[in-house]
């Protein structure tokens, strides 16, 4: 049996998102994406090479998970 030239950390389930579909998941455009992301306020994005860029969906999600869970709390819709 032959091994990988390459050995693959395990990842955990982590899935990298590009920019497209953190705009769809998330109803936000990319000025209020990036304005957020300078406040502390969404998480910042990995850099995979010189022009791009990816979200981790679990930190995205995590995001969307605490919008739900502040209108729950406030009773708001």
């Amino acid at each position: 049996m032959t091994e990988s030239l390459f050995l693959q950390p395990p990842t955990g389930g982590l899935t990298l998102e590009r920019l497209p579909n953190v705009l769809a998941r998330t109803g936000l455009s990319r000025a209020v994406i990036y304005r957020r992301i300078a406040s502390g306020e969404f998480p910042a994005p990995v850099k995979l090479g010189e022009r791009a860029s990816a979200w981790d969906a679990r930190e995205v999600d995590r995001w969307i998970a605490e919008r739900i869970a502040v209108r729950d709390a406030t009773g708001a819709t």
